[in-house]
């Protein structure tokens, strides 16, 4: 097959993003070419399909951050055809065409071999926003809580929020506060959450340089000014993993959380992680960690793409999106 459908981004001779018919010999540069099966829809795909976005640079562009599928070429000794493959990050679908395409030529180095026991399907309910949430859950797991101690998820209704939940849900914590202004969230307690409350009830009108120590840790996609009303409230020898900027990127604090109860903030990136630490938190999520059943969400065709994209845009889509790419036998 050479032809086949792509949702491409253009600016010539006007902005456009729209289901296209393309070539193989249209793909970019890469040493391995991958059937695609699965993808999945974050916000930084919405961005990259809208005009100025400020994520794509580059035009024609497909979007897509993230993509499943079968190697059927391969130019490198570590890939061989039917290896089943997904990529998650690196310069995908912002500067090197994406998933949302039938097919897509990559590089190598991006690539990880999918683990045996989780499906195409699974691992794009996954996608980007489960492997950064896997991050931060691996980080606040070096706290060695009590699993009791109370744990606050921000932007809980999110990809990130979400997946973070029902994870520590997992691992055995009980104390899972999810903050999120959405009014029908309710279905955040069956992932796991053991409290449901709007991020205003943790902001006061006035922030402290230290508050009443209220949580013990803090998985934040959020940022901005709830961000900076939390971190004076974790707890002596807490922690504070950032993974988003949803509300803004600039955060007001003083040392006094960090050098009189010692409390630490990682910052979680998901783009350029070394190969070793993919494989090993893919492993998790398809053994031990596996909560891809659990997880709210939708699956929906090229022909649904835009509606999804708007509603990220708009603030009201919630959990997770996955697109069933692949082409017809």
């Amino acid at each position: 097959m050479t032809k086949f459908s792509a949702y491409v981004v253009t600016n010539e001779p006007t902005f456009t993003a729209a289901l296209t018919t393309c070539d193989v010999t249209d793909l970019p540069d890469g040493d391995v070419l991958v059937k695609v099966a699965y993808s999945d829809v974050n916000y930084k795909d919405a961005l990259a399909a809208k005009e100025n976005g400020g994520v794509i640079r580059t035009y024609p562009m497909t979007p897509g951050i993230d993509l499943a599928g079968e190697v059927v070429e391969s130019q490198n000794p570590n890939f061989s055809v039917g290896d089943q493959v997904l990529l998650t990050g690196y310069g995908l679908g912002v500067s090197h065409p994406g998933g949302f395409s039938q097919y897509q030529r990559v590089p190598a180095e991006w690539l990880i071999k999918r683990p045996e026991t989780l499906s195409a399907k699974d691992s794009m309910r996954y996608g980007t926003a489960g492997f950064t949430a896997a991050l931060a859950v691996a980080e606040l797991e070096k706290l060695a809580l009590a699993k009791e101690e109370p744990i606050v998820v921000t932007g809980a209704s999110g990809g990130v929020g979400s997946i973070s939940i029902a994870l520590l849900h997992k691992l055995g914590y009980t104390n899972i506060i999810a903050l999120s202004r959405k009014k029908e969230a309710e279905w955040l307690l069956t992932l796991g959450a053991t409290e449901l409350a709007d991020p205003a009830d943790w902001q006061p009108e006035k922030i402290k340089p230290l508050a009443k120590q209220t949580v013990a840790a803090v998985i934040d996609t959020v940022g901005g000014s709830l961000l900076s009303a939390l971190l004076p409230q974790i707890r002596y020898g807490g922690g504070a993993f950032l993974c988003g900027n949803a509300g803004g990127i600039k955060i007001e604090t003083t040392v006094l959380p960090f050098i009189l109860r010692g409390i630490r903030v990682i910052g979680i990136d998901s783009v350029n992680v070394d190969t070793t630490i993919r494989q090993e938190l893919w492993q998790h999520l398809a053994t031990d960690w596996n909560v891809a059943d659990q997880l709210y969400g939708q699956e929906i065709t090229f022909e649904a793409l835009p509606e999804t994209l708007a509603s990220l845009l708009a603030g009201t889509h919630q959990g997770r999106t996955i697109i069933k790419v692949a082409a017809e036998a």
